[in-house]
């Protein structure tokens, strides 16, 4: 008899209980509820947002692999492929950070591996609320202690972080982990189940108590009451990290023998959630037995096997045939490898204890249940005051200078060295440009090619304005992509909402989508696929909105690459596109007037175009010896990190006839500084002039101080001065 009301603690609404008695014409049991449970509570984000993901441009003759798959797959030409895929953890790290991130990095190599090609890098984009707090700096350790080790023990290099510190984070860290990965196209893996009755079999660990209802926890919001209901996060030590590199390396090579037709991590919805997606992504049957499956616990029940969270574990599909040549392979690694079932084609889900079928689902709740949802939209109450703040009347300061130090002190703006100094991102030898510069790049072995990497996003644009803010997350992407010396190829994203059942949230995720796509679309980006973390909230407060981009790009010579670092005396600095009054949204308004108001920079699409291309072609002509993207503490900012990348300093007159304030710290978009030869000057200019893009010769590198002179200020100060804030300042918060 099952006990009354038992849906709700494995996370079924009423109504979804009442869905679930629809499709089935009948009353589940207590293991189909805990199945549903954690399968719609996967799946609510992505189908929730299904409708609104398809804005995005997701086909195009350098896409491989359409989203659907576990990573998206890109062409960068001579037979080769670039692999890329993005998670997040967010939830849970907030609990045990080490362990939790360590999953969620371990799920993005996962799919990269399965698809046939070998992890090259690893990228994160981490948001936390004010290193002030003790809890928040503990729990920051904590993850990049993570970056760190889990790395250096699988192999793969930690090669980037996106980092930033906002209130809003306080009580829910943003935890996104992206994974990048090169192949050659003839290696690269589809999944398929093949005929039916070929088998499905568990590989690698064996199972545990570990995680259970760990996904359901995920479409809840954070409270009080819900962090004592929390789940047991998976077990995470050297060992299985150890044994983990071992189960990859492994499926690695049965998919070199073609023994293997499809691979299927056990990710947040455990053995029932793979299960699933097996059958209801090929439209087939599965069928398991799960009295068969290796446990690492004895007396374990049908529900804690099905919704256990253990690592170190894959379902693959094998050909029927082959089960004894892959229980071959696999103890040769010193692991386990067992025949649990098989495909069928009955479109049901059967799960047997020995001949007994103790639960039984239609494949098609994976998709059923979400028809039936209709999100509301309403713009938020906040934005029409928030934007319509009267900026014109802000004072103008006394010491530009002062300000400019204050902002390179400001954690978000400021050094992230005490965050990558403890990565080792030489770890397979292919990093050519670390953490610190515009992108990472990481060479095509074998080639003189590289790719070019980033993650990118500001929350605080996409909370005062989310069409603008999500147009900009994308450009600025490719922006820092462009100052590498690479052409922006396709995107990723992991999309961190609030509660998307709230109308207010789900206007900004259908807004922040919309900005993105057309950005895309406009810079002839697509899009190979992504992740939506909805629920990101706590005591009913949302995190701001963070559509975090993920970008890939092409170096077609690795002679291209550039740094923002200002190299020799006497070069020439100029900057690409237009300086604005645009103070709305920036860090300034924030940190200097205690205003997160206004609206956020506008951004012409056209003009972005114009200086992206000019700036690329002006490198691959050998012209640039250092270029990067203005962003956020605007200009100022901007040129003092060029002077303290290349310890070396500059001298810069700004004519324009605007406030001090917005022309040194507003954040005008589609801007690039750039630094040539001086004998060079004409024939850039020249080409400049030929292409109609907006430019300004500012001044010259050299010296040890940064001079930034205007009509009736000055900004003087040396790099010592500015080094000390902006290097030391995470360290000494980190240490307080």
């Amino acid at each position: 008899m099952l006990k009354e009301g038992y849906w709700r603690e494995a996370g079924l609404s009423d109504l979804k209980y009442q869905f679930a008695k629809e499709i089935l014409q009948r009353e589940p049991n207590e293991i189909e509820i805990d199945m549903l449970g954690i399968i719609w509570a996967k799946y609510y984000s992505y189908k929730n947002s299904c409708d609104i993901l398809k804005m995005f441009s997701t086909s195009g003759s350098n896409i491989l692999q359409e989203p659907g798959e576990n990573a998206g797959v890109v062409d960068i030409g001579d037979g080769q492929a670039v692999l890329f895929n993005i998670e997040s953890h967010n939830h849970s790290s907030g609990r045990e950070a080490y362990r939790e991130v360590v999953a969620c990095e371990s799920g993005v190599i996962r799919d990269i591996y399965i698809k046939g090609a070998r992890p090259i890098g690893i990228l994160n984009s981490l948001r936390f609320g004010s290193l002030k707090n003790k809890e928040t700096r503990c729990l920051f350790k904590d993850v990049v202690a993570n970056t760190t080790s889990y790395g250096d023990i699988i192999g793969i290099p930690t090669v980037a972080s996106d980092v930033n510190f906002h209130l809003s984070y306080e009580d829910n860290c943003i935890v996104n982990t992206m994974a990048v990965g090169l192949m050659e196209h003839k290696n690269l893996a589809k999944s398929e189940v093949g005929k039916i009755g070929n088998s499905v079999m568990i590989v690698g660990a064996c199972t545990g108590r570990d995680g259970k209802y760990k996904a359901t926890f995920v479409s809840k919001e954070l409270s009080e009451t819900l962090e004592e209901q929390l789940p047991k996060v998976p077990v995470s030590n050297t060992y299985l990290e150890n044994l983990e590199k071992i189960l990859l390396e492994t499926c690695f090579e049965l998919i070199k023998k073609g023994y293997v037709l499809g691979m299927q991590d056990l990710d947040t919805s455990g053995l029932a959630g793979s299960f699933c997606e097996i059958g209801a992504h090929f439209g087939t049957g599965t069928e398991i037995n799960i009295a068969v499956i290796p446990c690492r616990e004895t007396e374990m029940s049908a529900c804690e096997i099905l919704l256990s969270q253990s690592r170190g574990r894959m379902l693959i599909v094998t050909l029927k045939g082959k089960e004894e040549k892959v229980k071959a392979i696999f103890r040769k690694s010193g692991l386990e490898a067992t025949v649990i079932g098989r495909i069928t084609d009955d479109g049901f889900m059967t799960i047997k204890e020995n001949n007994e079928i103790i639960a039984q689902l239609p494949v098609e709740v994976v998709t059923e249940v979400f028809s039936r949802y209709n999100s509301e939209v309403k713009e938020p109450e906040y934005l029409a005051q928030a934007q319509g703040c009267d900026l014109s009347s802000l004072p103008e300061v006394e010491d530009y200078g002062k300000i400019l130090l204050i902002l390179l002190g400001t954690p978000t703006i400021s050094s992230k060295e005490w965050v990558y100094n403890q990565y080792d991102y030489m770890t397979e030898i292919n990093t050519v440009v670390s953490s610190g510069n515009n992108a990472t790049v990481l060479k095509v072995e074998g080639t003189n090619k590289g790719v070019a990497v980033t993650m990118d996003c500001n929350s605080r644009y996409v909370y005062l304005a989310p069409y603008r803010g999500g147009q900009i997350a994308v450009a600025e992407a490719a922006r820092k992509l462009v100052c590498s010396g690479a052409m922006p190829l396709a995107i990723t994203n992991s999309l961190n909402f609030g509660n998307p059942e709230k109308p207010d949230v789900f206007w900004q995720f259908k807004e922040a989508v919309a900005g993105m796509s057309d950005t895309c679309r406009e810079l002839e980006l697509l899009v190979t696929g992504g992740n939506a973390s909805f629920y990101n909230e706590s005591k009913d407060e949302a995190i701001y909105p963070t559509p975090v981009v993920g970008m890939v790009g092409l170096i077609k010579d690795l002679s291209y690459v550039t740094t923002s670092a200002f190299k020799n005396d006497e070069d020439i600095i100029i900057l690409l596109g237009k300086n604005g009054d645009e103070l709305g949204a920036s860090t300034y308004l924030s940190v200097i007037h205690g205003l997160e108001a206004g609206k956020p920079p506008e951004i012409n699409l056209e003009l972005e175009k114009q200086v992206q291309k000019a700036t690329l072609e002006l490198i691959e002509k050998g012209l640039v010896f250092s270029s990067h993207e203005c962003s956020e503490g605007g200009l100022a900012v901007a040129l003092a990190e060029c002077c303290l990348a290349g310890k070396i300093g500059a001298d810069v007159t700004l004519s324009e006839n605007l406030k001090p304030s917005g022309l040194l710290f507003g954040e005008s978009q589609s801007r690039i500084i750039i630094t040539i030869f001086k004998d060079k000057m004409d024939t850039v200019l020249r080409y400049l002039r030929e292409l109609q893009v907006p430019h300004k010769v500012l001044g010259t590198v050299g010296g040890e101080s940064l001079n930034i002179a205007g009509a009736g200020w000055k900004v003087h100060l040396t790099l010592e001065d500015m080094d000390e804030k902006y290097r030391r300042t995470i360290e000494c918060l980190m240490n307080a």
